[in-house]
């Protein structure tokens, strides 16, 4: 069995923290459905490269195909609805940064 590396380690640990802090009302605001959708998508590569230890070769093509489109709908989301939502946002943003440090097996 191969060890965790301190990135898989911080992103459980980050993981944690944030399945056990609140999220966002959702509703029917465009904004809060982004964003909810971002949230999703990323607890589902989440749950599976912590399940691995690692990133299979078609999450890390997602991944890096999501990186390339960039967030900029998110990003104006959270502006837009201020904080806490601001925070939240931050959190799966860095959630996704320590996602792509992950080794791809």
């Amino acid at each position: 069995m191969i060890p965790d590396s301190e990135d898989l380690r911080r992103l459980r640990r980050l993981w944690t923290e944030h399945v056990h802090s609140p999220a966002p009302a959702v509703g029917s605001d465009p904004r809060r459905q982004e964003i909810a959708l971002y949230a999703s998508w990323v607890g589902s590569v989440v749950e599976a490269a912590l399940a691995r230890g690692a990133l299979d070769r078609n999450l890390a093509t997602m991944l890096e195909t999501r990186r390339a489109e960039g967030n900029q709908r998110v990003f104006r989301a959270a502006g837009e609805l201020g904080e806490p939502v601001r925070s939240y946002v931050a959190r799966l943003i860095a959630i996704e940064d320590l996602l792509a440090q992950l080794p791809v097996r």
